[in-house]
This record gives structure tokens, sequence and C-alpha cells, in this order.
């Protein structure tokens, strides 16, 4: 537990002193985006994500320092660095996405094809267990195609996935710290310290950056922190051989994806996640049907309260991700 903690702290502080820098810099190369829920649009530093990355593996880093030259556990270095290989993959890929601006010249088929290499490290060790029981058809051993074709649908997708479900101040960063927060205490629980170790290490990174990111955000996550975490949500489930409980957590990205499927979302491609702002910054529903999952937050919170803020509908998704967690401990643990 003390190894875990270390870990998880060098992460936070690693992350708490270098965000106020990067905000700084990134204003100065004009890296900002505006901040589209709020009334008067103000800039904000953007692409803040790549710290949130290198945090974890500061965190990491020192979590194996620990192992090899002290407590000696007999960590599989080969898991641990395929998988730190594949978050700074993602986390690298994001960040050219936040800088040069693929969301304005690709077409939503082309960007997953372009983060297939994120998944390269663990095909190439043949991670994970390739038999697997399916409801209904009981255990399968799927052989090579696990490693092959299984692993880089699951982090490309959940890579992609986690990038979808976002666009408020506090979610996608709240969302990963819940996650991987529920993952890491499954594995703690198992006896997969190194496993847990890496899911709090980001856990307490994503923390560290919510105190910037949180409503009024200073600065916002970019492609590089979707990529990565969602990436390390799969790289979790799969080393931990975890997949079923990974899916129940991806349940709200899979039904965002879903959703931006219906006719109406796929043939429009202005059509964006935030809400219509009133001059109070309360939100109203942008499109007259639901055309997101963050549109169907809107929805429902007017439905309870007359009006909804930015923060109200973060705090909806965050709810429903602890849900999904109580869940997985319920029926999994």
């Amino acid at each position: 537990m003390l190894e875990i903690l270390a870990a998880a702290m060098v992460s936070f502080l690693f992350t708490i002193f270098f965000i106020p820098k990067w905000i700084k810099r990134a204003k100065q190369f004009g890296l900002v985006g505006k901040d589209m829920n709020k009334y008067d649009k103000p800039e904000v530093a953007e692409a803040g994500g790549i710290v949130v990355i290198f945090g974890v593996l500061a965190g990491i880093l020192f979590f194996m320092f620990l192992d090899t030259f002290f407590l000696k556990t007999g960590v599989n270095e080969a898991l641990v660095f395929a998988a730190l290989l594949t978050v700074l993959l993602a986390g690298f890929l994001g960040f050219i996405d936040d800088v040069l601006g693929w969301k304005k010249g690709l077409k939503r088929w082309q960007k997953p094809i372009l983060t297939i290499p994120m998944a390269i490290p663990l095909m190439v060790i043949n991670a994970g267990q390739s038999t697997m029981n399916i409801p209904i058809l009981g255990s399968i051993d799927f052989g090579i195609i696990y490693p092959l074709v299984i692993v880089p649908i699951g982090i490309v997708g959940a890579a992609n996935g986690f990038n979808m479900l976002a666009g408020f101040n506090g979610l996608e960063a709240g969302m990963g710290a819940i996650a991987l927060g529920a993952l890491g205490t499954v594995n703690l629980l198992k006896g997969d310290i190194w496993l847990a170790a890496i899911a709090f290490a980001a856990v307490a990174s994503l923390l560290a950056f919510l105190v910037f990111n949180w409503n009024p955000a200073k600065i916002f996550p970019g492609d590089s922190l979707t990529y990565g975490i969602g990436a390390l949500i799969a790289v979790i489930a799969i080393l931990g051989n975890m997949e079923k409980i990974g899916l129940i957590l991806f349940i709200p990205f899979i039904i965002d994806a879903l959703m931006s499927l219906l006719p109406e979302a796929r043939g429009n491609r202005k059509v964006e996640a935030f809400g219509r702002v009133n001059r109070d910054s309360s939100l109203e529903m942008p499109y007259s049907r639901i055309l997101s999952f963050e549109h169907f937050g809107i929805f429902t919170l007017k439905k309870l309260k007359k009006k909804v803020y930015e923060s109200d509908v973060t705090i909806f998704f965050l709810v429903m991700e602890l849900a999904l967690s109580a869940i997985v401990f319920a029926f999994f643990v």
C-alpha cells in the first residue's frame, strides 16, 4: 500500500506543479480554445492532458524504482512498460490532434485508423488472456485472434469512445478518475498490485488536473488526455482480465458513440455536444432533438430543475459513473 501511495503522490505532485506552467506556456503560444458552455466564450489553455500523461508516467516509474531496488516483488517489467508505452503513444497521438487540429481536416472514420499504433505494444507481447467467458456461448479461446484483433479493437475503441463524451468542465477528468478508481480497487482486492498502482497513479494525476479543470476551467484536457485515459482504461481491463468490468464502466461512452450514429447526428458534421448558453450561463437544449448523450443530460436535468448549469451536467454524469462503479463492486467483487 505504501508503494502505491508513493506512486500516486508522485503523480499528483508532478501534475499539480506543472499544470500552472503549462497554462502559461499554452497561452503564450496560442494553444487555446473557447469555453463553449460560457456566454462570453472565454479562451482557455488547451491540451493539458499531456501533463497528466507524464504525471502518470512519473508515478509508475517511481513505483518500478521502489519495486526493483527495495520490495523486489517480481513485477513483470515487460507488461508494465508495454502498458506505459501504449498510454504514452495514445497521449502523443492525442497531442498531435490537439496541436494540428485533425478535427477540422479528418473524417470520423479516419481518426480511429490513425490511433491503431497505440495498441501495438500490447499486441506484440501477447498481453491478456485469450480465453473469455461469453454470455450464452460460455468459455471460448480466441487464440491469436485475441492479441491481433480483440486487443486493438478494445484499445482503439476505448480511446476514441472516451474522446467523444466530452466538452464540459471537469467531465473527462472526473469520469476517468472514477472509472480508474474502480478498476484500481478491484485489482487491489485481487492482489494485482502493479495494476492497482498504475490505476491509482492515474487517478491522482487526474485529481490534480481537476483542480484547474473544474468549472470555471483554467485549462482543457484535449485529446491528449481523452485518448490517453481511454486507452489506459482498456489496458488495465485487458491485463487484469476484467473486460466485463471495463464494459460496464464504459456504458456512458458506448451510449454516446451509438447516438453519434443516429441519422440526424451522422449527417450533420456541425452537431456539437455543448448546450445553448443563456446570459446567466444556464444551459438550454441546443437542438430540438437529443443528438448526443450530453444533450440527454441537459434534457433530463431540465425536467428536474428550472435552471441547468454546466456543473450540473458534469455532476450528472459523474453520479452515473459512480453508480456503475457500485454495480461493479456489488456483482464482481
